[in-house]
């Protein structure tokens, strides 16, 4: 298979699942025209060009959402500051690009490449937070206690200027001490006490999150390699870093502060959420094969307790265990907030389980989320002291479409990658492979393997497994164009 069939079996798996593979020409003349469109110049939008602000993201990565940067304050506390890109400004509700971004929901990253949410001309260039360009973005500025806590956050609009664009490899490596310092820390001033500052700062946030329950997870997802002539030749795990990490839980701060705000100005909104687990008996299962015992009843902190432990006692097995546990406690959803008095956020139990959080909004990729987009809107309008751009009917609606889309998009990537994994198995029939289940249910029994790192099915020899436990498998069939692969227990 080469580079091209794989990208028509993620376009007819697009098709298929409802998910528009291209946008209408109407959709690419209006993001074109958007070039013309001229930088608003608000006496209410601050200018932060001044500051040392900075992105970490992947490698190749041109669609940059946010920026940050922080100052030490007194008594240990912290200023914060992440810039979202203004995407609305040049995304008209009710357009042609907003119609194909309302439709998708997301951006589709599959092994044949991505399937961008807005047009490249806005969402890698005009809406995108390079090194050194002025961009209009949305401020949320928070002070971080020396005890992880955000007491206190505003939001606004502010110009602002990237002075770095940093990777998240190379910052890892870095604060690891088994790299040399990103060559920008030698030419902008003050970016290497900005990193250092961040680097205790996400800690402090993420120590704070634990302490009611954060769950501390570590799971693989495949990246598809190729040669240089752009055949694909292996799917390897993409590994979580410490520069991840750290962005992590400052978006996370942030997300949380743009719900707060929504509530504090009496204003609807979306959240993230996800339910207490409804397997809860196998996580417990799992937690007593290694002489541990967890409530009858979902308890986080005991989770994380359990989880922290086997990290420590076998850090080998610990992405497998991970995975187990972050495919029983199942998938996060959208829902809508309605407007309540006196930012009473808490009192909708619109709570994110994993996060240990109770109010948590998407907000900090705009280029690549529906939700982010449309909270942006409703900050704007909070900000500005208009009437909500949404009604909780319209937010219940885009909540219930995003969640499904979300899900549609997720079966895509799992199709294309199975697609790409069953042709580099193809010469592989009859090995014998260690496995993880990650999947039981009526409609079948999933594994995942190694190398390459894929999931596939198990039809034959499959009674009895159950998420979670290892087993060995047989290569029996595989079928690239119809995106299977199937396994015997050996």
């Amino acid at each position: 298979m080469n580079p091209i069939n794989l990208h028509q079996i993620a376009v007819e798996a697009m098709r298929a699942r409802g998910l528009l593979p291209a946008f209408a020409p109407q959709a690419l003349q209006e993001a074109e025209d958007a070039r013309q469109t001229s930088p608003e110049r608000d006496g209410a939008i601050r200018d932060l060009r001044h500051l040392t602000w900075f992105s970490i993201d992947n490698d190749d990565t041109r669609d940059l959402d946010q920026l940050s940067v922080a100052e030490p304050l007194s008594a240990g506390s912290t200023r914060l500051r992440v810039a979202v890109a203004d995407v609305d400004t040049l995304v008209r509700p009710g357009g042609a690009v907003d119609g194909h971004a309302g439709a998708n929901t997301t951006s589709v990253y599959t092994a044949a490449g991505v399937f961008p949410m807005l047009p490249e001309v806005l969402s890698t260039d005009l809406t995108s937070l390079h090194e050194g360009q002025e961009r209009l973005a949305v401020v949320v500025d928070m002070q971080v206690a020396a005890d992880g806590t955000v007491p206190a956050s505003s939001v606004y609009r502010a110009w602002v200027l990237n002075r770095a664009k940093l990777t998240y490899d190379g910052v890892s490596a870095w604060l690891d001490g088994t790299a040399p310092a990103p060559p920008q820390i030698a030419s902008v001033p003050g970016l290497e006490d900005q990193l250092r500052l961040h680097d205790a700062l996400a800690g402090q946030l993420r120590q704070w999150r634990q302490t009611r329950g954060a769950l501390n997870v570590s799971t693989l997802s495949a990246r598809p390699v190729f040669d240089g002539n752009g055949q694909l030749v292996d799917l390897r795990a993409d590994n979580k870093n410490r520069a991840k990490d750290l962005i992590a839980d400052l978006m996370i701060a942030a997300n949380g502060a743009t719900a707060r705000y929504l509530a504090d100005q009496g204003f609807p909104s979306l959240r993230r959420l996800l339910q207490a687990p409804r397997r809860w008996d196998r996580i417990a299962l799992l937690a007593s094969s290694h002489g541990v015992q967890l409530p009858a009843t979902p308890d986080p902190l005991a989770l994380d307790r359990f989880l922290s432990a086997r990290r420590l006692a076998d850090p080998a097995g610990f992405a497998d265990l991970s995975l187990a546990v972050v495919k029983l406690l199942g998938s996060g959803e959208y829902a809508a907030a309605p407007a309540v008095a006196n930012g009473a956020a808490a009192a909708t139990g619109l709570g994110h389980f994993g996060l240990a959080v109770n109010d948590y909004a998407h907000s900090t990729a705009p280029n690549r989320r529906f939700p982010d987009l449309v909270t942006q809107r409703l900050l704007k309008a909070a900000i500005a002291g208009e009437a909500p751009p949404y009604s909780a009917g319209q937010l219940a609606e885009i909540a219930q479409h995003c969640t499904l889309q979300e899900d549609n998009a997720s079966k895509v990537e799992r199709q294309v990658l199975k697609a790409a994994g069953a042709w580099l198995l193809h010469g592989r029939i009859g090995e014998v492979f260690d496995a993880i289940v990650t999947g039981a249910a009526p409609k079948g029994t999933f594994v995942r393997i190694g190398s390459p790192l894929l999931e596939g099915r198990v039809v034959r020899g499959f009674e009895g497994l159950d998420v979670g436990d290892a087993a060995r498998v047989r290569l029996l069939a595989v079928d690239a164009e119809k995106s299977y692969i199937d396994f015997e227990r050996a």
